[in-house]
């Protein structure tokens, strides 16, 4: 089945393959492969190997059951551009996605450099928004340029957890960013101007801003459970989108969109 998501940015997560291996600092304290952990001594399908990554081809009809408009996190419990995962598998998943036009598919990968690849001879459905991991400089910038080879309707940012300043950012071509600090055990603290940096430059450019959470670490450096840390930035709450109108017409946006900033997505 798939399941309804506690992430703020999204509705439901739909998970074709789970498990995977470390890449960069941003996997250091990965929440999926502690759920994974979990899932795997309860007995839940899937997760027979715990994190180790698994292809599950029997997943793949169900977003075809739901015909009611949903936003689709993809594989919140891997990454589905691994390179394990092979070509043929990812076309499947590109069919089901095309086929089921009424849904939003949200993929974040840190695989960032396998998706011009993959896109080079195949389109990439208009009902994907596509995005790359930023958690740090080394890592996690470089990813923009190779997500911005890719002709997506919608590219977005994940900067989370962000580990450190990322300095100058280009976003030309990115139409969303979204913001988090870490949490659970052994999280790392995000320091507030990191934040602002990164807001400062998506206003400059146009681009929606979602901030998703301090984390375990508030904006006044104290350590605490993530929801009392909370996600209020600068004294607001900020939840911008882009606005295809798959997100607009969704229950979480109506729920947010007391606070939203609508942009309008560049083509």
């Amino acid at each position: 089945m798939t399941t309804q998501s506690r992430i703020e940015w999204t509705e439901q997560t739909w998970n074709p393959t789970t498990g995977c291996t470390k890449l960069s600092p941003g996997c250091k304290h990965c929440y999926a492969e502690v759920m994974a952990r979990r899932l795997q001594a309860m007995g839940a399908a899937g997760y027979k190997n715990g994190f180790k990554l698994a292809i599950l081809p029997e997943r793949l009809v169900q977003p075809m059951r739901r015909r009611k408009p949903t936003v689709y996190f993809v594989n919140s419990m891997s990454d589905l551009f691994h390179d394990d995962i092979p070509d043929q598998f990812l076309d499947q998943v590109f069919d089901v996605v095309r086929q089921t036009p009424q849904h939003t598919y949200q993929i974040l990968t840190k695989r960032a450099e396998r998706l011009p690849r993959y896109f080079r001879d195949r389109r990439c459905p208009e009902n994907v928004w596509l995005g790359v991991s930023v958690e740090d400089r080394e890592y996690g910038v470089p990813r923009i340029d190779f997500l911005r080879q890719v002709e997506a309707r919608i590219r977005f940012l994940s900067v989370e957890p962000l580990l450190e300043d990322v300095g100058t950012l280009d976003l030309q071509g990115i139409h969303w960013v979204i913001v988090g600090g870490e949490s659970g055990h052994g999280a790392r603290p995000m320091k507030p101007e990191w934040v602002e940096s990164v807001k400062q430059q998506a206003d400059a450019a146009g681009t929606a801003f979602f901030f998703k959470q301090w984390g375990r670490w508030g904006a006044d450096g104290v350590k605490r459970h993530k929801k009392a840390n909370g996600r209020v930035l600068g004294g607001k709450t900020w939840n911008a989108y882009p606005t295809p109108r798959a997100v607009l017409q969704s229950p979480r946006y109506s729920e947010l969109s007391t606070s939203v900033a609508i942009l309008i997505a560049k083509p």
